[in-house]
């Protein structure tokens, strides 16, 4: 994919008719460095939180399919919630890009693109991520959207599953 393709990135609000996208986004290599692939039960669980984020309209978050031009279907997911972060409320981004359109650059772009997102939202100050600190390739959409690495930390994904992470923090808002 050229540069130009993965700036022409689209991100389309979450709908109920995403189900299959995230069925597809379960698979085991990409759920590798989140504690292996969901039951379907927690998948419609999953879905129903997004849908109900997309359609929320308070700035606690939004969920996105990613979309190029040229594919039919979605290319992956991403988007951004409110957490508590060491308290502080703060969005956490969190993306998955499906096994064929890997390094193309498009978890990037869609990760620059939920940015922008978030900082709309003029709510908070910071978007963080936290991939596994074993997972190069997150770790690298991280490092090219502009996050500063705060450092290393234990998340907890899924709930009761400790995980090593990095806490990568973007700025969304410098001239504060």
């Amino acid at each position: 994919m050229e540069r130009t393709a993965a700036s022409s990135v689209r991100l389309e609000p979450w709908s109920r008719s995403d189900l299959q996208l995230l069925r597809r986004a379960n698979a085991p290599e990409l759920m590798d460095h989140l504690g292996g692939p969901e039951s379907e039960e927690q998948l419609i669980g999953r879905h129903g939180r997004y849908v109900a984020l997309s359609a929320d309209r308070t700035g606690r978050g939004r969920m996105f399919r990613i979309a190029l031009p040229g594919e039919a279907e979605a290319v992956g997911t991403i988007g951004f919630w409110e957490r508590t972060w060491k308290g502080q409320e703060v969005y956490e981004t969190g993306w998955a890009v499906l096994a064929e359109f890997q390094g193309r650059g498009i978890a990037s772009a869609a990760t620059l693109a939920v940015a922008e997102q978030a900082r709309a939202e003029n709510k908070h100050r910071y978007l963080h991520a936290y991939p596994s600190v074993d997972n190069g390739a997150s770790n690298g959409v991280c490092r090219k959207a502009g996050f500063q690495l705060i450092g290393a930390c234990e998340i907890e994904y899924p709930p009761g599953h400790p995980m090593l992470t990095h806490d990568w923090r973007l700025d969304l808002h410098p001239e504060r």
